[in-house]
C-alpha cells in the first residue's frame, strides 16, 4: 500500500531552500525604512531559522534564511545591528505596532 512508502527528505521542516526573493524582499525592507534592526529566530520542529526586521516604529517583517551564520552576515553587510531573539526577546515597538494593526 502507499500509505508505508518512504518520502524523499525535504530540504528542512519548511520543506524548501531560502530563494534570492526572499532575500531582495528582506533588503528591500532594510533600504525602505528607518531604524531596522534584525533578530535571528531559531530553528524549530515546525520552522526553519528565520530572520526577522523590525523597523522603528515596529513594523516587521520576516522570511526563512539558512543560518544564524547567514543572518549574521547578511545584517553585516548591511550594517544594521543583529540579536538573538533566545537571548533578548522581541522588541516592545514590534507589540505595540501588532496592537495598533488589531485596533487600526
Amino acid at each position: 500500500m502507499a500509505w508505508f512508502r518512504r518520502r524523499a527528505k525535504s530540504t528542512g521542516p519548511g520543506g524548501r531552500r531560502v530563494n534570492q526573493a526572499d532575500l531582495d524582499h528582506l533588503t528591500e525592507f532594510v533600504r525602505s525604512r528607518r531604524g531596522v534592526e534584525a533578530f535571528i529566530e531559531p530553528q524549530t520542529n515546525v520552522t526553519e531559522t528565520t530572520l526577522l526586521l523590525v523597523a522603528h516604529d515596529g513594523e516587521w517583517t520576516r522570511r526563512r534564511i539558512e543560518s544564524p551564520e547567514v543572518a549574521r552576515r547578511f545584517a553585516h553587510q548591511l550594517a544594521m545591528p543583529i540579536y538573538d531573539v533566545k537571548l533578548m526577546g522581541y522588541p516592545q515597538r514590534m507589540r505595540d505596532y501588532n496592537e495598533r494593526q488589531k485596533r487600526g
